[in-house]
């Protein structure tokens, strides 16, 4: 029986692409300057097309945390550090408007509704995600939310998923991670949980699902997939 669901954010509960995809691009644009050269170079790191304003399978920016992508940044960014760039990423981050995957708040309450504890795990820093939260409505239907930034670790690792059990008092193979990327569910294996692999980010479902006990198309389908198994 499942008691417990934790869920990635940014890939899950918000559509990647659709989300960061044209803010990515104008990102880009003010660090290089719209100098032509650097904003290949920067594209380039951040595995990002600068033609589809999308994110590549693979790009760091996907699973990565803020410290590790604004790290891969730098190289190319010359006098800046993950140090100078993390405070503007994670302001931006915080206010970028975020396509949801499915309407949130119906959606929490439904799974509220079943007496499900609920939490976020992200690689994220927490305060964004949290004001991300806050924005769509949602911030109160979690019992649990941690960012790379909580103490926790991050994904792949499983102290944020262990955290939520801690905190909520749940057994892990009465809880599912859910996720966008091979990160999260690799982090769900390593906490003993479920994993369930959604197509609302850059990864297909080819890469989802070896380490996926299902992949949906989205978070829309986990009620149902939960009455049909449990």
């Amino acid at each position: 029986m499942i008691k417990g669901l934790i869920f990635d954010k940014d890939g899950t509960l918000f559509d990647f692409n659709a989300t960061w995809g044209a803010w990515a691009g104008l990102m880009i644009q003010q660090e290089t300057q719209g100098d032509p050269e650097r904003i290949s170079a920067l594209a380039n790191v951040m595995g990002y097309d600068m033609d589809t304003r999308q994110f590549l399978p693979g790009s760091v920016v996907i699973a990565s945390t803020v410290e590790e992508t604004a790290s891969a940044m730098s190289t190319v960014l010359p006098g800046e550090t993950h140090d100078t760039l993390i405070p503007r990423m994670n302001a931006a981050a915080g206010a970028v408007e975020q396509v949801q995957a499915v309407p949130l708040i119906p959606y929490f309450d439904g799974l509220k509704s079943r007496n499900l504890k609920l939490g976020i795990a992200t690689n994220d820093a927490e305060e964004p995600a949290l004001m991300n939260l806050t924005s769509a409505g949602v911030r109160d239907h979690f019992d649990f939310v941690a960012g790379y930034d909580s103490g926790y670790g991050s994904k792949p690792g499983p102290g944020q998923l262990l955290a939520f059990c801690a905190q909520t008092g749940l057994n892990p193979r009465h809880c599912a991670m859910i996720g966008d990327s091979t990160h999260d569910l690799e982090a769900g294996h390593a906490a003993g949980m479920i994993t369930i692999g959604v197509l609302t980010g850059p990864a297909i479902a080819d890469e989802l699902t070896p380490y996926a006990d299902v992949v949906l198309p989205d978070i829309g389908h986990i009620p149902g997939w939960l009455d049909a198994h449990f």
